[in-house]
């Protein structure tokens, strides 16, 4: 059972969090492990799974980054250990956030700290803004019509995941 059927709610990139939130609390008070303590062992493995689960869809519904990958993923477009290849222009962009990172590693000065990441800023505002309007294509396409629209939304996710190292090695730098 995924995530969306387990709390009863329609797949989005976007799930009402007040529903979120009902749906999680009404679980936990269903599958307590205290109220089965008197259950026999199996039933209480049973109950402890789906407390489990409703723990883990909470946690992938309060992040809108794990809900993407979430649908990605269900939607068969996120396979483990696959070599994405992402668009050349992305990476000639990233290149020269690359060089720039580089010589940071000798040379490091907070003007140019705060310039490799603004360019980076930048473009994870495009990249949200994007994101924005292929998530909402989404959700007002057909059935038929969602394999290209997740299939812009999975380079997208790729190129997020691609600017969030490079963040954490501008934050890196900024902390020296």
């Amino acid at each position: 059972m995924d995530y969306f059927q387990l709390y009863n709610i329609p797949l989005s990139f976007k799930p009402d969090q007040a529903l979120v939130k009902k749906q999680f609390y009404a679980l936990s008070k269903a599958f307590h492990p205290d109220f089965y303590a008197n259950e026999s062992e199996e039933k209480q493995q049973e109950i402890l799974e789906q407390s489990t689960l409703n723990n883990k869809a909470f946690q992938t519904f309060s992040n809108p980054d794990k809900v993407l990958a979430y649908i990605l993923e269900i939607k068969g477009e996120l396979v483990e250990g696959e070599k994405y290849a992402l668009p050349q222009d992305f990476l000639m962009e990233m290149m020269e956030v690359n060089e720039a990172l580089m010589e940071l590693e000798f040379d490091a000065n907070e003007q140019q700290i705060k310039e490799a990441s603004n360019k980076v800023k930048a473009l994870e505002d495009s990249l949200n803004a994007e994101l924005n309007i292929q998530t909402e294509a989404f959700t007002n396409a057909t059935d038929s019509d969602h394999e290209p629209v997740l299939k812009q939304i999975k380079d997208i996710w790729y190129r997020k995941k691609y600017l969030l190292r490079i963040r954490e090695s501008i934050n890196k730098f900024a902390t020296r």
